[in-house]
Order: C-alpha cells, then structure tokens, then sequence
C-alpha cells in the first residue's frame, strides 16, 4: 500500500454540518424567495421571526442571503491558496475541497486548516 505525500488529501465535511448548512441555507432561500410557502405557525419562534423578517426587511434578506453565499466563495478561494501553501496540488482534489467549501463554508476550511501535512526529510 503506497502512503499518500499529501498532495491528495480530501478530508469530507461532517454529516452533522452537511445536514445543518443544508437546512440552513435552504430554510434561508426558501424564505427569501419562495415566502408564502412556508408554514411560519408551524415553526414557532423561528416562524415568528423569519415572518416578521420577511415582511419588514425583506430587502435586508435578499442582501443577506447573496452575502452568505459570497462568503462562501470567497472561503473557497481561500481553501484553494491553502491547498497550494499545504502541498495539495491534484486538480480533482483541489476541486474537491473548493466545491466543498462553496457548499459548506467554513466547516470544510477548518478541515483545511487543521491539516498539517508532513513534510518528508530528503537527506
């Protein structure tokens, strides 16, 4: 079995923050575009204030949906120089992790960051 040098290494995000992010971000769009289908009594205080949000500063919403999604980006971008400075240099994996992080934000950058490849002594 041949052992990795590191410039593969992919590391996939948890089920807890791709079930959570998911939801999120598809509660947020759902609210933001598609407001009079969701059932805002049946959520409680979340639907009491995503309501109340909607219905008064929706245009804040609008902004701040395109907002979290342009962080996300911009975390991808960010996950693709770390790749470079950490030696990940397979093009699928880069896009990998940069798919990755356009999806799930800063649950796969910390991923990223954490890693610490090993850096061979050439003697």
């Amino acid at each position: 079995m041949a052992k990795s040098d590191g410039c593969d290494y992919f590391k996939r995000t948890s089920l807890f923050w791709i079930i959570t992010v998911t939801l999120s971000m598809g509660y947020f769009t759902c609210v933001v575009f598609m407001p009079e289908h969701v059932p805002y009594d049946n959520l409680g205080p979340l639907g009491s204030l995503s309501k109340y949000l909607v219905h008064n500063h929706h245009d804040l919403m609008v902004k701040g949906w395109w907002a979290a999604w342009a962080i996300h980006v911009f975390e991808a971008l960010v996950a693709m120089r770390i790749c470079r400075a950490k030696g990940i240099a397979g093009p699928t994996t880069r896009f990998l992790w940069f798919v990755q992080t356009i999806l799930f934000g800063f649950a796969s950058l910390g991923l990223l960051i954490k890693y610490k490849p090993d850096r061979l002594k050439h003697q």
